[in-house]
């Protein structure tokens, strides 16, 4: 696989100027079109009339003109912006024009049409950013956060794109192959040199330099369950008996009106669903309607699609209700979600301030279940092993109507959702990245297999390399063509 930081394969691609607009469709205050290459500077020069020369990094006011020459015919139809960065001090390495104008589709259009009448070519998606990968300027994983910053839909998602972009997944990465890499080297001078006294490094030498790959990298690993859940996001699915107030908790989570509440049992007969930010977490939340044997054949689909949606979350919320003994289609539905990261809301809570905790009287014989009412003051409490995985799972008294528990709902939400760690940088947020520190610490592993069973240091070096491949398609050092073409392709057009 090609090295994709060699200037030579990159410099066939970097000949032609391409041309782009790089701000949203539609009309705004301000339009940027964009020009990366070689003929950047002349091109733009020739679309607008420039009030003065252009100069490395400085802003300087242009006329845009409805006719491609000065005339003394041409009309003025815009004022502009035009900003020159000469490469390699730009974005992309190479010379690199910004032209903002006024949001106006038509004079955006209209300036980017002529950019390629003049001998532009009109940008592939992600091309710009592409670009810089290929000059140096971004390695690959800091290039995929260019395109997750623009995708962020919290500040948290933005943040960790912005720690992205400034390399701290590659600055974790970077120690962990400088290790692999002089132990490579030892093996290999051992046997290049085998014959000029050089010593041939010792099993248990190799063991501990390969330990102290492995833990490192192992942590990386571990990073991608949150990463992953930054990037992306969660769903959790609200369920639970009718008229337990799922749909009331709900809209207290969204913080409005979202689905509809009445007192009428079965209200809910569709999946209601919205997405909120958590603690700066991404979280789609799924109303669901009641789990009931229903009879209508609207509230029967129904029932089935909350059933669908309680399968498909990665977190489940079971609402009961404080005012109502457990029934066993409650029993089912807490045994159902043993092992899965799940809570429960003791909802109606303010309706009773009532606590049973006789698990051995005669209506409710020790072992077989337990009371639902609790005391608003004890907010936390485990259920009956019978019913909640060995009490595994925690349950809050909540009151949609007055709001009693729900900023402890909130906080026991987010810790179901990022498993309580604490924030951390340089995580790996997409598959891509995982798996290449998964192929990594295979290759270790297997050199460490082989080193313990005494096979040649030749053998043992297969691995090392592999390992260190893995680490190099990380940041995109020996990553193929196609790998590359299909990242760049999912950038919109002008980044």
């Amino acid at each position: 696989m090609a090295a994709h930081t060699d200037p030579e394969p990159a410099s066939s691609v970097l000949r032609e100027t391409i041309a782009a607009i790089s701000t949203p469709p539609g009309r705004g205050g301000i339009g940027i079109v964009r020009l990366s290459g070689p003929q950047s500077a002349s091109i733009a020069a020739q679309l607008v009339r420039l009030r003065q020369p252009l100069e490395h990094a400085r802003a300087r006011l242009a006329d845009v003109l409805d006719e491609p020459d000065e005339s003394s015919d041409a009309i003025r139809v815009d004022e502009a912006l035009v900003t020159f960065f000469a490469g390699p001090n730009s974005y992309t390495a190479e010379d690199l024009v910004e032209i903002a104008a006024h949001g106006s589709p038509v004079v955006l259009e209209l300036l980017l049409r002529r950019a390629i009448a003049l001998g532009a070519r009109l940008a592939e998606p992600g091309e710009f950013t592409q670009r810089a990968f290929l000059s140096g300027r971004l390695d690959l994983t800091q290039a995929e956060a260019v395109r997750d910053l623009i995708d962020a839909q919290t500040l948290t998602q933005a943040r960790q794109a912005a720690s992205q972009m400034g390399g701290a997944l590659s600055h974790r990465v970077a120690p962990i192959k400088q290790s692999l890499v002089e132990l490579i080297a030892l093996l290999e001078a051992g046997i290049d040199f085998a014959e000029d006294d050089v010593d041939v490094t010792p099993q248990f030498e190799i063991a501990r330099r390969i330990d102290e790959l492995i833990e490192p990298l192992t942590t990386l690993e571990a990073s991608f369950a949150r990463g992953r859940i930054v990037h992306d996001g969660l769903t959790l699915a609200i369920v639970g008996r009718p008229n337990a107030g799922k749909s009331s908790l709900f809209n207290r989570l969204v913080e409005r009106d979202r689905a509809i509440v009445t007192a009428t049992p079965g209200t809910t007969r569709d999946l209601v669903t919205e997405r909120i930010s958590l603690g700066g977490i991404p979280l789609e939340l799924v109303d669901t309607a009641g789990l009931r044997e229903a009879r209508e054949e609207a509230e029967q689909i129904g029932v089935a699609r909350s059933r669908e949606a309680l399968a498909d979350a990665a977190l489940v919320l079971i609402v009961l209700d404080a005012t109502q003994p457990l029934n066993e289609e409650e029993r089912r539905l807490l045994a159902a979600v043993e092992g899965r990261p799940a809570l429960v809301a003791i909802n109606k809570s303010d309706l009773t301030n009532c606590i049973d905790e006789k698990r051995d009287s005669d209506d409710n014989p020790k072992g077989t279940g337990f009371s639902p009412y609790v005391n608003p003051a004890n907010n936390e409490r485990a259920l009956a092993p019978e019913v909640a995985s060995g009490g595994q799972i925690p349950a809050l008294a909540t009151s949609a109507l007055t709001g009693q528990g729900i900023p402890d709902l909130r906080e026991r939400i987010l810790s179901l959702a990022t498993g309580g760690a604490a924030p951390e940088t340089g995580l790996l947020t997409n598959l891509r990245q995982h798996q290449a520190v998964s192929s990594a610490l295979a290759a270790l592993g297997d050199a460490d297999r082989a080193n313990t069973t005494s096979i040649p240091h030749e053998m043992i070096l297969l691995d090392l390399y592999r390992a260190l491949w893995a680490l190099d398609s990380l940041t995109g050092q020996t990553t193929p063509d196609d790998i590359l073409n299909l990242i760049f392709s999912t950038f919109c057009i002008g980044k």
